[in-house]
């Protein structure tokens, strides 16, 4: 077991009640009570993914497997996103409250209509957003932490292509609540970068997807290992949804598809991209099986520790880094 880092104390881990501000990302199908726990008993928020459960009553079941593996704060993600058939939004949500879970993530659109039954609650909200017009949205509407994503991230970056070093600064200067910085974020220099920016804290997904307790193949973890920061596609932009996602034959037919005279519709890709067909690949270690979502922060994965390792590591790095900066201002 490493020495254990002294505690970082700012508005964030005060909220969250966490000794380090690292949030693990909700990420579908990975987001499972072994790797919250772990990152949670590292001393950073593990995350579970409600949507990644069939129903809310299995949701509730994982609550308590992830309750069973750690003592330490842990929060549900809940991305709600339109669609023609929604699953049980609402009741996703009151699971996790029936549960005791104190800390609420959600994504996609605005989650005001959740906000009073939470808050009603004691839940804390952390909602992530790709742009700072959308940050500004939610705190008025009563969140408690914005998550801003830069283009560099994985999954959906929005549509206005702004990276981590302009939209960190941009929305931690505009808002009064704080700040956690997403995307590109894999080691304590990037953040270092991310605090010195504003940001009170980071989430990471892509680099949790590469640690010993992440529930995804091993074939996957390596995959992002020998990956550098080039190796992602683009997908879903002449859809208006774009997606970032690792480079692999199923990420590489999609974007020719959208990339052919005339275009695509949705249709035209839909069996490329199921996510039952990404939920497989991750599962059975088919690296081309299908979609493997991850951003550019894969270019600086180099190898798979356990996730207290990580936290650590990271935690070391930060300070060093800040420090040696603090240094060369004489």
């Amino acid at each position: 077991m490493p020495d254990i880092e002294p505690s970082i104390h700012n508005r964030v881990t005060r909220l969250l009640g966490i000794r380090y501000p690292i949030v693990q990302g909700g990420m579908q199908w990975v987001g499972r009570a072994e790797l919250a726990a772990a990152v949670s008993n590292a001393g950073g928020l593990g995350i579970l993914t409600a949507l990644t459960q069939p129903t809310p009553q299995a949701l509730g079941e994982e609550i308590e497997r992830c309750r069973s593996m750690t003592d330490q704060p842990f929060g549900v993600n809940l991305t709600i996103l339109p669609t023609t058939s929604p699953p049980p939004y609402e009741a996703y949500l009151d699971v996790a409250i029936a549960s005791g879970v104190k800390v609420l993530e959600t994504a996609g659109n605005n989650p005001k209509a959740f906000i009073a039954k939470a808050k009603a609650a004691g839940v804390t909200l952390l909602h992530k957003c790709t742009s700072l017009r959308h940050a500004l949205s939610s705190e008025r509407s009563g969140v408690d932490i914005v998550s801003i994503d830069g283009f560099e991230c994985a999954g959906h970056p929005g549509e206005d292509e702004v990276g981590g070093f302009v939209i960190f600064p941009l929305t931690a200067r505009r808002l009064r609540i704080p700040v956690i910085a997403s995307g590109g974020i894999a080691d304590g220099s990037g953040m270092a970068a991310a605090l010195a920016a504003g940001a009170e804290g980071v989430n990471m997904g892509t680099r949790f997807c590469a640690t010993r307790e992440a529930p995804i193949h091993e074939n996957i973890k390596q995959m992002m290992v020998k990956l550098t920061e080039r190796d992602t596609n683009l997908i879903f932009r002449t859809l208006h949804n774009t997606g970032r996602v690792l480079k692999n034959t199923v990420s590489d037919e999609v974007v020719a598809l959208e990339r052919r005279p005339g275009g695509c519709a949705f249709e035209d890709v839909r069996p490329l991209v199921a996510g039952a067909r990404g939920r497989d690949a991750l599962q059975r270690g088919e690296t081309n099986g299908g979609l493997v979502w991850g951003g550019q922060g894969v270019g600086l994965i180099e190898d798979i520790p356990s996730c207290e390792e990580l936290l650590q590591r990271m935690v070391q790095e930060c300070r060093g880094a800040l420090s040696q900066a603090m240094s060369w201002l004489g």
